[in-house]
């Protein structure tokens, strides 16, 4: 079967003495690539942010009340000018400020995908060129997206929530999930295929899987539970549920497809 899928941080600011100055030599010499720079490592380190940073630097990082913390939006640092920079900002924090670093508390690679989301915040993205209004109805007929997606409440949930997709995916990424939805798939939504030893076959999304046991959600939406020492074998798909819509759907319609999804923002 196919299913179409289209910290708390300190309270103090994440990164108050950013945004124009002079870094030490010892960071200058410290050029190191961000290996984190998908964009799944942009969700990741939005979601890191808005659970810890927030206070201080705002929901959408413009900047905290009463000047906690600056606006991080602009692409432009006080302190550092580089990725390595801003990756020991956000570990060590800056002396003498109100910027205390997570240290131990978080991964190498969380810290990673912090700064790749900060860099992602002041790139701009041409607006799509179909219609909008147009892509809605695609999206609840045609295209059939609403079956799996839920926006502003409504539709399924064998897909991600896109009320708010336009906030983390630009116009030629939506573009891509359409066409090629294999090409970026989050262990979120991968699916497990299940055979009992009588013939008996299950499919479903991974909910959560540990070392004894999986529960997947089906295309009914109902949940189920398995041992992994039970009478049956088990698959893991990496794969995405999703079709492509290169071929069911025009050049024309994916991108007033594209326009409506890229218009699910928190400021419409």
């Amino acid at each position: 079967m196919r299913w179409i899928s289209l910290g708390r941080w300190s309270p103090v600011a994440l990164l108050t003495a950013l945004v124009v100055g002079t870094w030490t030599p010892q960071t200058m010499a410290q050029e190191t690539s961000n290996p984190f720079t998908s964009s799944i490592d942009v969700r990741m380190g939005r979601q890191l942010f808005q659970a810890r940073c927030t206070t201080c630097h705002g929901l959408n990082a413009t900047g905290g009340d009463e000047g906690l913390g600056p606006d991080l939006t602009t692409g432009q640092f006080r302190h550092t000018d580089t990725d390595a920079g801003l990756h020991q900002i956000i570990r060590d924090g800056i002396s003498g400020t109100a910027m205390i670093g997570l240290s131990a508390e978080s991964t190498d690679q969380s810290v990673w995908q912090l700064v790749t989301y900060l860099r992602s915040l002041n790139l701009t993205a041409d607006d799509p060129v179909g219609s909008p209004a147009i892509g809605q109805t695609l999206f609840t007929e045609k295209g059939g997206c609403a079956r799996c997606h839920i926006v502003d409440g409504a539709g399924g949930r064998l897909g991600p929530d896109l009320s708010f997709v336009g906030d983390r995916r630009n116009p030629d990424e939506l573009q891509t999930d359409l066409v090629d939805p294999d090409a970026e798939v989050s262990p979120r939504w991968w699916t497990m295929q299940i055979t009992g030893s009588d013939g008996q076959q299950f499919e479903g999304l991974r909910m959560n899987e540990d070392t004894f046991s999986f529960r997947i959600m089906d295309a009914d939406e109902a949940l189920r539970s398995f041992s992994k020492y039970g009478p049956w074998s088990y698959e893991r798909v990496q794969t995405s549920t999703m079709p492509t819509y290169s071929q069911s759907l025009t050049t024309a319609e994916r991108n007033d497809l594209v326009a409506y999804l890229f218009s699910l923002r928190r400021d419409r």
